[in-house]
C-alpha cells in the first residue's frame, strides 16, 4: 500500500501578481519564493496529514516575490458537495488576507466548469512566504458539469475586469467615433457600481419638437453575469428636485456583466408633471 504521504498531488497551479489582488502590494520580482507550510490554527489535522501537507507542499515548485498562487491538491465527493483542498501560497513579504473572493474550477481544457464566492477572511492571516490548506466547498448549483476530471484541473482567482462601455449593435453603428471615445473615457473615468449593483445615470435630458422628454442613461451593470432588462421602472427629477416625469418602459435589452451600456428612453408629454423644467442639474432612477 502507498502511504497516505506519497499521494500525488491531482490539481494545477495558478498564480497571479499579488497586485491583482490587493491594492498597494509590491510589484512581482525576478526572485525565487520556497513556501513553507502554515497550518491554520484551527484547523484539527492527524500526523498522517500534516506529513502528506508538507510532502506535497515540499514538492510545489518556488514562486516569483510577490506573487499569490492556489495549488490544487485534491478533490473528493461528499454526497452532493465536492471538497477542493488547495494550498494558497503567499510569496510577499508581509502577511496577507482576503476578504470574500470569487474562485473558478477550471479543467484541463482551460473551460471554467465551476464558481463561487468564498468567505475567504476564514483562512485568517496568511504568514509571509507561505502556503496554507485549504478546503473549498462546491455544491452542485455551483458548478456546470457533472463530472470533474481526476487530474490536470485548477482552482484560479476570478479577476474582476475594468468596468467598460457596452454599445448596442445599433448605437455602435450610428454613433460617431469621437462620440464613443468620450464614453468610453466617461465609463472609464466613473466610480464602478458596487458588487451586484444596478443603476442608471443621466447622460442627456431634452424636450424634442414634440414635448416629449427624451432622456438617454447609461445603464450601470455591477453584476458578475448579463442581465436581461424586460421592463424599467424609470423615475425623472429637475434641478429642484421635482419628479417631472414618471414611467414604465417595455424592452429586450440585454447589459453584459461589469458593463454600462448607454440607452435613450422617451416620456410622453401626456407623462411630464411640469411645464417648465430646469435642467442644470438632473437625475433619472429607477425606483426601489
Amino acid at each position: 500500500m502507498i502511504p497516505f504521504f506519497k499521494k500525488k498531488k491531482q490539481g494545477e497551479d495558478s498564480t497571479v501578481q499579488a497586485g491583482q489582488l490587493f491594492d498597494g502590494a509590491a510589484e512581482q520580482q525576478d526572485e525565487d519564493v520556497h513556501t513553507t507550510l502554515s497550518i491554520h490554527p484551527l484547523m484539527s489535522l492527524t500526523a498522517e496529514q500534516k506529513y502528506y501537507f508538507q510532502y506535497v507542499n515540499n514538492e510545489l515548485p518556488p514562486l516569483k516575490k510577490n506573487q499569490v498562487s492556489l495549488a490544487g491538491i485534491e478533490w473528493k465527493k461528499e454526497e452532493d458537495r465536492y471538497v477542493v483542498t488547495a494550498f494558497v501560497r503567499n510569496s510577499l513579504d508581509q502577511s496577507i488576507r482576503f476578504e470574500h473572493t470569487p474562485l473558478l474550477l477550471i479543467g484541463p481544457d482551460g473551460k471554467v466548469i465551476g464558481r463561487k464566492v468564498f468567505p475567504m477572511h476564514e483562512l485568517g492571516d496568511i504568514p509571509p512566504k507561505s502556503s496554507r490548506p485549504w478546503r473549498f466547498v462546491f455544491t452542485t448549483s455551483d458548478l456546470y458539469t457533472e463530472h470533474i476530471p481526476e487530474t490536470g484541473w485548477k482552482l484560479a482567482f476570478e479577476l474582476k475586469k475594468p468596468h467598460r462601455l457596452d454599445l448596442e449593435e445599433s448605437w455602435e453603428q450610428h454613433l460617431k467615433e469621437e462620440d464613443k471615445q468620450k464614453l468610453e473615457q466617461l465609463v472609464r473615468s466613473l466610480t464602478p457600481p458596487k458588487q451586484g449593483e444596478v443603476n442608471v445615470m443621466g447622460l442627456q435630458a431634452l424636450i424634442n419638437n414634440e414635448g416629449n422628454l427624451v432622456v438617454t442613461l447609461l445603464i450601470r451593470n455591477g453584476n458578475d453575469k448579463n442581465i436581461t432588462f424586460e421592463q424599467m421602472p424609470l423615475i425623472v427629477e429637475d434641478a429642484s428636485g421635482d419628479v417631472i416625469a414618471r414611467g414604465a418602459f417595455t424592452l429586450q435589452l440585454e447589459v453584459k456583466a461589469n458593463t454600462s451600456k448607454p440607452w435613450t428612453f422617451i416620456f410622453p408629454k401626456s407623462l411630464l408633471q411640469k411645464e417648465q423644467f430646469d435642467f442644470s442639474t438632473w437625475r433619472a432612477y429607477i425606483p426601489q
